[in-house]
């Protein structure tokens, strides 16, 4: 088993904790947090140890899972590295560009692995939607979330955004040619809502909505290709696929008929509801690096795959200050 330890202990790192304490495939040999008075309550509330010193935890694990603020990505992903331990990092990847290009570079000379969490790519809806996407033409996201304090340090870009512009990079496999984005900051210092169109050099165009200060959740992307649309509800976790035939012999009464008209003949609309099973997203996610490790294989979503999240991400929020300082 691979020993493991996590650094930062806020909401989402007792979910890690709770989880790890539990996995087969890991040893879990503590935590590290800065706020000592919180580690000791969240040590005795959970079992595990606290460590005082983050570099005595790293000394001891074969992994590290860091989940602090992202501010602090950088500075304990390197330390893990230069321990030569391998790093489960949550999104985003980093604070800056610099810093995550460092971060790239010392993973390669350290030959670690390196795994980000884009924690929707395990979600189960578009696991079972993943198979029937093929060179989607046109791509629709909406993540709405209501306000939450938490996460505000910032941008609505990087804080949900990021998400739907991994899944758009993982399915559409060519470079970004063009960005247009508006957006506002309407409760925080930094935009609480943000519309993105990316056009890319294939000719496919995703516009991306993400708004935390809704009054409802969503979380639906809509992938539409050639003879086929895709839709997946990452809140509801439920698939729908909407694929065009050609006609051949006689339809059943009950189907859907589309007549091409002027001799192009008729095509049958065949709705599917791809089995979508039930599954802990972060469990899966932690378990797929292990095997990663173990097997000496590539992760699911590479330390490249999460600097070019970011990289969009970042440039979204250039396009933004721009237009923003022209409405000032």
């Amino acid at each position: 088993m691979l020993k493991i330890g996590v650094i930062g202990a806020g909401h989402l790192g007792k979910i890690h904790l709770r989880i790890l304490k539990e996995s087969p495939f890991y040893e879990l040999q503590g935590f590290y947090d800065q706020d000592q008075a919180k580690s000791a309550l969240i040590s005795s509330e959970l079992g595990v140890k606290s460590y005082p010193d983050m570099d005595a935890l790293i000394a001891d694990c074969d992994v590290l899972d860091i989940v602090t603020p992202t501010i602090a990505h950088y500075d304990c992903s390197i330390r893990a590295m230069k321990q030569s331990r391998h790093v489960f990092i949550e999104k985003p990847l980093s604070n800056t560009i610099e810093e995550a290009k460092e971060m790239i570079s010392l993973a390669q000379e350290a030959n670690v692995k390196v795994q980000v969490g884009h924690v929707e790519r395990f979600n189960p809806a578009f696991t079972a939607a993943k198979p029937f996407i093929d060179q989607p033409m046109f791509v629709e996201t909406h993540r709405l979330a209501e306000f939450n304090p938490r996460g505000t340090d910032v941008s609505v870009v990087l804080d949900l955004m990021i998400h739907d512009i991994d899944i758009v990079l993982n399915m559409v496999k060519s470079e970004v040619k063009k960005i247009n984005c508006s957006g506002v900051a309407v409760v925080s210092d930094t935009p609480d809502i943000c519309n993105a169109r990316i056009e890319f050099d294939n000719g496919c165009v995703a516009n991306l909505t993400a708004s935390r200060i809704s009054l409802k959740k969503m979380r639906k992307s809509r992938f539409f290709q050639r003879d086929a649309y895709i839709a997946v509800d990452f809140l509801k976790k439920k698939a729908e696929v909407v694929r065009l035939k050609t006609l051949e012999g006689e339809p059943d009464p009950l189907s859907v008929i589309i007549d091409l008209g002027e001799g192009k003949g008729s095509k049958q609309i065949y709705f599917e509801n791809p089995a979508v099973l039930e599954n802990n997203a972060i469990k899966d996610e932690l378990e797929s690096f292990a095997k990663a490790i173990v097997n000496n294989t590539q992760p699911v979503v590479t330390i490249q795959d999460g600097f070019g999240a970011m990289q969009l991400a970042h440039q979204i929020i250039e396009k933004l200050k721009v237009s923003l300082s022209m409405m000032a």
